[in-house]
């Protein structure tokens, strides 16, 4: 399927503070009420419509599993692992309680700890730095692309060349004096960030690359490259609402490197090897066998609710740009060459608080992915980082929006959104 190409609408960087927008009242009283049976809402998300589809497939593998009463890294963990490695064009899957534990054990098994520093995107789910820290490490925050939101090669390129110093071996932030040991991009909406460029300027610089995909199992970067391959270490996370869904939490890192997955193995079971002989510490980290069942039924079914998401999201262009939207909204960028699998479909407009109040009062779902940049969070303030730093993560922080596209939408329902948002630029 060919996805047009649409930039986002240009928007200069934000350098002042968020100014709260005035509330938006309901549009009640004037128009006619709805025919019965008409749409009248359209959440975000709705698992409900999926489970429906799955009901029959998915009860007796969890039947099975409670019959063999073997929950913790039993046969379901294996094949799954070995399911999603292939997936991904990998050589190893090893199966986590999360995707936030896929990013810890990742910086666990690279021996990132305090007096380190790993370079990443502000523009996030907080895990992404959350991981960082919480080994007393330092996160060091690189601005995104504006288009793709991903990191940005080009400034990747530049805080390498131009704030840090090699000393010895060791690559040093001149700033914090922090040891650099890895650069963690995102792979933001369902989009992989630049996967041959990031990679190269990581391997110049001698530093491992680990591949948040938390929101992208499935994307290619231009030339067929799978999120999860290129990486020294892949993260993936499958909470309830992403593409591949658990039952609850999960998540898996995947790898190239035999060496380095039997090490995460390790580190994922408190570090015991044999079972109570630590030699290292690790964690409780383990996928459950339950997760596993469920999401090897789901994963049967990933690449065709891909292409639902990807013809949602092209019949959105499609109807915002018959309505002259055009101007009006910034839409996702989607790469030539590249597999967006819409973990979110994200619009921009300078006034996105408006825009949000008035599709909450039609009953449109929406949600803000993400308010408040990593580099600005109250948690971090130690770091010494001021409104700025990072313009184009501020500028997004304040005019993006996700939108429904989940595969089950249907044409009706996207009409009902596309329509609101009209409204609202009416």
């Amino acid at each position: 399927m060919t996805t047009t190409l649409i930039a986002p609408r240009e928007v200069a960087p934000v350098q002042a503070a968020p100014v709260q927008a005035a509330p938006v009242q309901a549009d009640t009283g004037s128009r006619p009420p709805p025919p019965a049976g008409a749409i009248t809402s359209v959440p975000l998300l709705d698992l409900r419509a999926q489970y429906q589809t799955l009901r029959d497939e998915i009860l007796p593998v969890i039947a099975e599993v409670c019959e063999q009463q073997h929950f913790i890294l039993g046969p379901q963990v294996r094949q799954f692992e070995h399911e999603i490695a292939d997936y991904s064009a990998s050589a190893h899957g090893i199966g986590v309680s999360s995707g936030t534990d896929a990013l810890l054990l990742a910086l666990m098994a690279l021996g990132v700890g305090p007096g380190d520093a790993v370079i990443t995107t502000p523009y996030s789910f907080f895990a992404t730095a959350g991981t960082v820290a919480r080994l007393g490490a330092r996160p060091l925050f690189c601005d995104i692309d504006p288009l793709t939101y991903n990191l940005c090669a080009d400034g990747l390129r530049t805080l390498l060349a131009q704030s840090c110093d090699r000393v010895g071996d060791a690559l040093i932030d001149r700033r914090s004096g922090a040891r650099i040991r890895a650069v963690m991009p995102v792979h933001l909406y369902g989009q992989c960030a630049d996967l041959p460029a990031l990679a190269g300027i990581a391997a110049e610089y001698g530093l491992p690359m680990i591949e948040d995909a938390a929101q992208a199992i499935g994307a290619e970067s231009p030339g067929g490259i799978r999120a999860g391959s290129v990486g020294t270490v892949g993260c993936f996370s499958f909470f309830p609402s992403k593409n591949l869904g658990a039952f609850g939490d999960a998540g898996l890192c995947t790898t190239q490197d035999p060496v380095l997955a039997e090490r995460m193995r390790v580190l994922r079971v408190h570090g015991g090897q044999p079972k109570y002989h630590h030699a290292v510490i690790g964690a409780n980290l383990r996928l459950d066998e339950l997760q596993a069942a469920v999401l090897r039924v789901k994963l049967r079914h990933l690449d065709a609710w891909t292409l639902a998401r990807q013809r949602n999201a092209a019949l959105y262009r499609e109807r915002f740009a018959a309505l002259g939207l055009g101007a009006e909204l910034g839409l996702p960028l989607a790469l030539p060459g590249g597999r967006h699998i819409y973990n979110q479909f994200v619009i921009r407009s300078p006034r996105r608080d408006a825009l949000r109040a008035f599709l909450t009062a039609r009953g449109v779902g929406t949600e803000i992915y993400y308010p408040v940049p990593l580099h600005l969070q109250p948690c971090f303030a130690s770091l010494g980082h001021v409104r700025g730093d990072c313009p184009q993560a501020e500028a997004a922080a304040l005019q993006t929006l996700a939108i429904p596209v989940y595969p089950e939408l249907t044409g009706e329902q996207i009409e009902y959104v596309v329509r609101a948002v009209a409204d609202f630029h009416a």
